[in-house]
């Protein structure tokens, strides 16, 4: 039902074919109009005209509402009685309203509002109208003249109104489509912004990683060979301190292909903080007024300097969050546990927690995008990430990244 729906709504003149069928079956059934001699020819040619306007009203509607108009004005004034035909004159009131231009739908008014009077005055009941035209019979007082007329004004005018009332709710309907699709396309761009925003920022802190490799390895070397004639055992340490900072490098490298980093981001390279600076970080936030606990379990290691500047942005970024937006009395905890193949960060607080738009929309925060920076940083070292409110109240960040390098 719902694809015959929509592919009726595709093909509207399916539908209106259907209706003139129907109107034009009525109006050339037996004894459908008391119209004789010459009339009766008009009636037949009304009855053919009509319905073939109401299968192309809608692709033009300027028109067929004119030539509508025109018709019902020239049966009057010829006197043809009348007939089944005329229901068509209902379906242009409403067609003039709905799809026609600003004069189509005033003239589609005016053409109700005269409809019953003009057809009473030229059709007054009790009598007959003979072939010249001319009525024979009673004649009805003003005042129920104009009662009457009121009468059969009403369903054009009724038709009239249901054709506003569709332009308006088709109007508002498109006018939404297009605020969601306004919408969605700023979002798309925010979140395209961040993401580009925050992969050259990573760019340049693993920039430094894999500089500080090397560095390390240009050392080693020079090291090595300074000692290789009188200490064999020193360049053996120093070769194979260069083959392991090598791996490293490289492993660093690859997560490094593929981020984008536009020409106008460079900045003054720092070496970045790792798992060791988050006391140092966690002391920075007491000092603002954040209570926070601290906790690692496992066994500590040296680790790759991606994943270390991970941890510490993650951090550093949920206790952002956890100030701007926990109120006033919050507590955090911040967890690392150090497992055989995967490191696990926890950032959890007792606040308001985050609001549903906020998760909705990635994490926008103001002009900072917290949430997708956090995850892109998490997908760069192949990790995942969970967020959410915490079970009682407040929010819970989990990232668990791994520490066995993918060959």
């Amino acid at each position: 039902m719902h694809r015959l729906n929509a592919w009726l709504r595709r093909h509207p003149m399916v539908v209106d074919s259907a209706w003139a069928a129907l109107v034009l079956f009525l109006s050339v059934l037996p004894d459908s109009t008391s119209a004789s001699g010459w009339r009766l020819g008009v009636h037949y040619a009304i009855a053919l005209f009509i319905p073939l306007l109401m299968v192309f009203r809608r692709r033009m509607p300027n028109l067929t509402v004119a030539l509508a108009g025109g018709t019902g004005l020239l049966q009057v004034v010829l006197g043809v009685p009348v007939a089944a035909s005329s229901i068509g004159y209902l379906v242009f009131a409403y067609t003039g309203a709905a799809f026609g231009a600003a004069w189509t739908s005033r003239l589609a008014l005016v053409g109700g509002l005269l409809a019953g009077p003009l057809t009473l005055a030229r059709y007054p009941s009790g009598g007959y109208t003979d072939d010249d035209g001319v009525w024979h019979g009673q004649h009805r007082s003003v005042a129920e003249f104009l009662l009457v007329s009121a009468l059969m004004s009403t369903p054009f005018i009724l038709c009239w109104a249901w054709g506003r009332l569709t332009r308006v709710r088709r109007a508002y309907l498109v006018e939404l489509e297009d605020r969601a699709a306004r919408l969605e396309r700023e979002r798309d761009a925010q979140a395209k912004v961040a993401v580009a925003a925050e992969r050259a920022r990573i760019a340049r802190e693993l920039h430094d990683v894999v500089a500080h490799n090397v560095s390390v390895m240009i050392v080693q070397a020079d090291g090595a060979a300074y000692v290789l004639d009188n200490s064999p055992q020193q360049a053996k340490e120093a070769l194979g301190t260069i083959a392991s900072t090598g791996r490293q490098a490289l492993v660093e490298m690859r997560r490094l292909l593929g981020v984008l980093r536009t020409a106008d981001t460079a900045e003054e390279y720092v070496p970045q903080p790792g798992v060791e600076e988050l006391p140092e970080l966690l002391d920075q936030v007491r000092t603002a007024g954040l209570q926070v606990d601290f906790a690692t379990s496992g066994h500590p290691r040296e680790l790759p300097r991606g994943v270390e500047l991970t941890v510490y942005r993650i951090v550093q970024e949920a206790l952002t969050n956890v100030r701007k937006h926990g109120g006033p009395d919050v507590h955090a905890r911040v967890a690392v546990d150090f497992g055989e193949r995967e490191l696990a960060v926890l950032i959890e607080d007792d606040g308001r927690g985050s609001t549903d738009e906020q998760l909705a929309g990635g994490g926008a925060d103001g002009q900072g995008h917290g949430l997708i920076g956090m995850r892109e940083r998490v997908g760069m070292v192949s990790g995942s990430l969970d967020v959410g409110p915490r079970p009682g109240g407040g929010f819970r960040i989990r990232a668990v990244l791994p520490l066995k390098a993918a060959h």
